[in-house]
């Protein structure tokens, strides 16, 4: 007949616990909300401009610029700033060509990166959508409805 008596503590071997360990460490992958500011805060359609910029508070040297995007459009170049954070840079006119942009109002862009340890990295950005001319009166470019 058994009896309810506790087991007699076993030990395990130290070569699955070092394995346990080993597996533990490697595996976990946190995510992370990034702040993310992008220049021009309004996206003219008609405008001659060449680069959207978005900027970050991540250090430049924890970014894989190869997994850089701005609503699926792959970054184009990227720096540090004067401060040591990454920036990112996009071709405004593939910014321009995304399908389905909404006019004279604000759209969301998603900011996509990972680090160079795997770490997934977004933030938001609202960004203005205007097509909208622009012509030139006493230096400034004010914007013209056409």
């Amino acid at each position: 007949m058994k009896t309810n008596q506790p087991r007699p503590i076993q030990r395990t071997a130290p070569w699955i616990m070092a394995l346990i360990l080993i597996v533990g460490v490697a595996i976990p992958v946190s995510a992370a909300e990034i702040f993310v500011e992008v220049a021009p805060k309004t996206l003219n359609l008609q405008s001659n401009g060449r680069v959207v910029t978005v900027h970050t508070e991540v250090p430049y040297s924890d970014v894989d610029v190869y997994t850089v995007y701005l609503r699926d459009v792959a970054i184009q170049s990227w720096k540090a700033s004067s401060r040591g954070y990454f920036v990112a840079k996009f071709r405004m006119d593939d910014i321009k060509a995304i399908d389905g942009l909404v006019l004279n109002d604000y759209n969301t862009f998603k900011f996509v990166a990972m680090t160079k340890s795997g770490e997934p990295l977004w933030g938001y950005i609202e960004v203005m959508v205007a097509d909208r001319g622009w012509r030139p009166s006493g230096g400034n470019a004010d914007p013209v409805d056409e």
